[in-house]
């Protein structure tokens, strides 16, 4: 058999060919095989990492998501708030009004009256003055003093009707 490789050479380059690229694809095979697991493993380390960094991100935007919601809720009530205070503020301005032009009111039918009194009291005093001028004026006419006696006496009893 082995004069087959004697007479032809090529035959037993090719065989010995063969026989290396199995001995060298065998161990060859085994590090390919070696560094595709490693790679493998490789590739499944940094997907479960990504796993865990997007359950990460998933969770910091839930947490996010929930502080805005609470941030929005609680700017709803601040907002809700002022306008209640507010509203209590024009309630109040309101009444602090009404209560201002009820005093104002008040004051000026008090200074209306007290300036009637006065008139009232003016009047009077010149329809006296007017009388006891008239009442001079009549005595000093000469009249008697029957009739200037029936005169004053008259003007006695009109006057309480003229005053009212």
């Amino acid at each position: 058999m082995l004069d087959i490789f004697r007479h032809d050479p090529e035959l037993a380059v090719a065989i010995a060919f063969v026989l290396a690229i199995v001995l060298v694809g065998k161990k060859g095979w085994a590090a390919l095989a070696k560094m595709l697991d490693a790679r493998s493993a490789k590739i499944g380390a940094e997907i479960e990492e990504a796993r865990r960094l997007r359950d990460e991100a998933q969770h910091a935007l839930a947490t996010v998501q929930r502080l805005q919601r609470d941030a929005q809720q609680e700017a709803a009530a601040i907002v809700t708030h002022a306008k209640e205070e507010a509203q209590r503020h024009v309630e109040r301005a309101q009444r602090d009004l009404a209560a201002a032009l009820e005093r104002r009111e008040r004051l000026a039918a008090e200074r209306l009256a007290l300036a009637e009194t006065k008139a009232v009291a003016e009047v009077r005093n010149t329809a006296v003055d007017i009388a006891i001028s008239a009442a001079r004026d009549v005595i000093a006419s000469g009249m008697s003093e029957a009739q200037s006696n029936a005169l004053v006496d008259g003007a006695i009893a009109d006057l309480p009707q003229r005053l009212h």
